[in-house]
């Protein structure tokens, strides 16, 4: 007999949809930019910091969108706000954008499709998705996520990117957005993330919530979202513990 799917103790519904925020969730962001990152400082006889060049880029991810959330820009996608970024940090690190050939940047800029999963991720996914609907809601966009999930063999059933919902986490159009393109009730849909303040805002917008342990995203002395700091729906040391609980089987 096929157990029930499960019931989320704070909206009182069955989840039909589990969705998963991506970027240090779902996949090592770091330590795939800082490899992808060391390849092009080795190319262009770069002394780079790999991983300190990753977390300097990643630093500029926030305050990009917040230009967009906020209303000082329009929606742009979150690919194109990643190569504003790296000319950006290149600038910082004393070096041009223009000495580069043409396409290099945009290539670089690639690393961001180009991110290993969690050795957990995919056997998780597989898992779940015997059960629910599984998809990424980010604030990647859909070119971005379908080649990431290409590249990392992620099995979702939907991409559901920002560029769909012209909204970036945390805003709820986001989180409303996606549920209604799955014609679901917000209740109905379950966000996963490593990120409490990503579950805060899902919880606000009415979504089911668990939150994933990834201790080790922004390296080894991480201190932040080392545990879940609230009554969380579901939590889990990693995807694989995350199934067993959302499908109540081995």
């Amino acid at each position: 007999m096929t157990p029930a799917a499960f019931v989320s103790p704070s909206t009182g519904r069955q989840v039909k949809a589990v969705l998963f925020d991506t970027f240090g969730t779902v996949v090592d962001w770091r330590s795939g930019v800082a490899a992808q990152v060391g390849r092009f400082a080795e190319r262009h006889g770069l002394a780079l910091d790999p991983f300190g060049f990753a977390d300097a880029w990643r630093a500029e991810y926030q305050p990009a969108m917040e230009l967009v959330r906020s209303g000082q820009r329009g929606y742009v996608p979150l690919d194109r706000l990643h190569l504003e970024n790296l000319n950006r940090i290149l600038m910082a690190n004393g070096l041009s954008p223009d000495g580069f050939p043409s396409g290099g940047l945009e290539e670089l800029n690639r690393a961001w499709e180009r991110l290993p999963a969690w050795p957990d991720s995919r056997e998780g996914l597989r898992r779940l998705k015997g059960r629910y609907i599984v998809g990424p809601l980010s604030n990647g966009n859909t070119a971005l996520l379908v080649n990431m999930a290409k590249n990392a063999s992620l099995p979702w059933d939907v991409v559901v990117g920002s560029d769909l919902l012209q909204a970036y986490k945390p805003d709820a159009a986001a989180y409303l957005g996606a549920a209604a393109l799955l014609r679901l009730d917000p209740a109905e849909v379950m966000l996963v993330a490593a990120h409490n303040n990503d579950l805060a805002a899902a919880r606000d917008a009415g979504l089911a919530t668990a939150f994933v342990q990834r201790p080790t995203e922004h390296g080894p002395a991480q201190t932040t979202d080392l545990a879940p700091a609230s009554n969380w729906d579901a939590e889990a040391a990693d995807f694989i513990g995350l199934a067993q609980t959302l499908t109540l089987s081995g």
